[in-house]
């Protein structure tokens, strides 16, 4: 090409690129005008949202205010009736007590004039009475001390002889009650419950075929006796009663044992040192045994449940003792199911009362040699095995050695003298029933005015002879109260006592 061409082509292309930018800006200046416009429409609308949003806010802000200032207006209006209301109640009430203050003034000047008069009246009686008085001991001859003294002797009798007739009556009304409730229930009580009887004695006898076997159980020079009586703690007696051996020890257990062990050895045949030790051996395992088996049984029959295993084997101890001639075994079931029936009829659980009159004796059945009484050893080991507080303090009361605490305690102490008290049950040494006798009756007669005094019916009732110059018929009542009561705190005896006085007046003439 021509550089001619190359240079106006050149030119062409610097003049068109000079015009192409110049329309570029004319066209960017105009968009960016147009923007700017619209821009500026779009700040003026926003401008004109928020300019309303904000009024708007600023309407309900202040219709909120206006709200709660009329709210506030309306509470202290109100509490501004309250205060004028209380300010003219305040002022009726002053006025109310201006008004009684004035009438309690003009009482109180009433009343100072009347106590004036009051005491010049009383001052007038004071020097009548007085001069009453000087007439009235002028005429009877008695000064105002001595008349008073005889007034108060009078009224004094007659009070106390009024009072002993409301006691009289009232003790009637609630012996009718009581003792026709107490009746009812003890009699049912009884009638329920029958156990069987046993004699209390220190002997075993045990029966053989033959004298022959009395040698034999002797053994050479005596060797098995002594063997037999070494490993039973017992003492074994053969003479010359027929057909029997006795064996004689305090401890039933120890007689029992001995029992089956010579009934083992007889029926064996063998008998040795070295046999009689191990059939005794293996027999006090049997009789131990038998002890937990009774008294488990014992307490399912009585549906006692949870006792401790040395409680059961305590239980069933009991099988092997006696307690003036009552099995004690048989006295624990039978007062077990009197509390319960008693129990039942007073309203209390019967669970509780049978599982008390179980356990009260237990401890009668030490397996060591205790120096507390047996009521309050028995509590003692209820409490070491785990039993409730009730049922421990019904066995330590049940003699009055432990205060009683619960409704179970005389439960058991009165069914504990049932069963001991009731016919038949126990015996009792001679010597102590007689000197029991004579007690009671030393002890009626040794109050004044008492002549005679006869204890009757095995000692349950006590009649005292009174003479009639020395004590009216309403001095024998407080006299049988007073014996009754001195009976109650210093003697023990089964059962009850009735204490009768006899007041009467014979008149004996003769016909000749």
């Amino acid at each position: 090409m021509e550089p001619l061409t190359i240079i106006v082509s050149l030119a062409c292309l610097l003049v068109g690129i000079g015009i192409g930018y110049v329309l570029f800006r004319y066209v960017i200046k105009q968009k960016y005008e147009q923007k700017m416009k619209e821009a500026e429409v779009q700040a003026e609308n926003i401008k004109k949202d928020k300019l309303l949003e904000v009024k708007e806010k600023f309407l309900n802000k202040k219709a909120e205010l206006e709200k709660e200032a009329a709210q506030r207006n309306s509470k202290l209006q109100q509490a501004e009736n309250k205060l004028k209301q209380r300010e003219i109640s305040l002022n009726q009430r002053h006025e109310d007590l201006q008004r009684k203050k004035a009438e309690n003034d003009s009482t109180k000047e009433n009343l100072d004039r009347q106590a004036k008069a009051l005491e010049l009246k009383k001052e007038e009686l004071d020097k009548m009475t007085e001069q009453e008085r000087i007439k009235l001991e002028a005429i009877s001859g008695l000064s105002a001390e001595e008349a008073k003294e005889h007034l108060v002797e009078s009224m004094k009798d007659e009070a106390k002889s009024q009072a002993q007739q409301y006691i009289n009556e009232i003790i009637d009304d609630a012996k009718m009650a009581a003792n026709k409730e107490a009746k009812r229930i003890v009699i049912q009580s009884i009638q329920r419950v029958a156990t069987e009887t046993a004699v209390e004695n220190s002997v075993s006898v045990f029966h053989i075929d033959s004298d022959e076997v009395k040698g034999r159980v002797i053994g050479r020079e005596g060797r098995n006796i002594r063997a037999l009586e070494a490993a039973t703690g017992t003492e074994i007696v053969v003479d010359d009663t027929p057909e029997a051996i006795v064996i004689s020890a305090f401890d039933p257990v120890r007689r029992e044992v001995c029992r089956l062990a010579l009934h083992q050895l007889v029926a064996d045949g063998r008998i040795h040192p070295a046999r009689i030790e191990e059939v005794v051996a293996k027999v006090k395992k049997q009789v131990e045994d038998e002890i937990i088996e009774t008294g488990k049984r014992t307490a399912i029959d009585l549906g006692i449940h949870g006792l401790h295993p040395e409680l059961i084997r305590i239980v069933g101890k009991m099988k092997y003792r006696s307690s003036y001639g009552q099995n004690l075994l048989q006295h624990a079931r039978e007062t077990a199911n009197l509390c319960a029936v008693m129990a039942s009829e007073l309203g209390l659980n019967p669970k509780k009362a049978r599982r008390a009159g179980l356990l009260h004796d237990i401890g009668k059945v030490p397996d060591e040699d205790p120096e507390l009484p047996h009521a309050l050893y028995g509590a003692k080991l209820a409490e070491q095995y785990k039993e409730k507080a009730d049922i421990v303090n019904a066995i330590g009361a049940h003699h009055d050695e432990m205060e009683m605490t619960t409704l179970l305690s005389p439960i058991v102490q009165v069914c504990d003298a049932i069963s001991g008290a009731r016919p038949g049950a126990r015996r009792e040494i001679v010597e102590a029933y007689i000197k029991r006798l004579n007690d009671l009756e030393s002890l009626a007669a040794a109050y004044p005015g008492v002549t005679k005094t006869y204890a009757i019916q095995a000692g349950r009732e006590l009649r005292v002879i009174v003479g009639a110059d020395k004590i009216s018929d309403q001095e024998t009542e407080t006299l049988s109260n007073e014996i009754a009561k001195k009976i109650q705190d210093e003697m023990t005896y089964p059962g009850q006592v009735k204490i009768t006085v006899i007041r009467e007046t014979r008149a004996v003439s003769f016909a000749k």
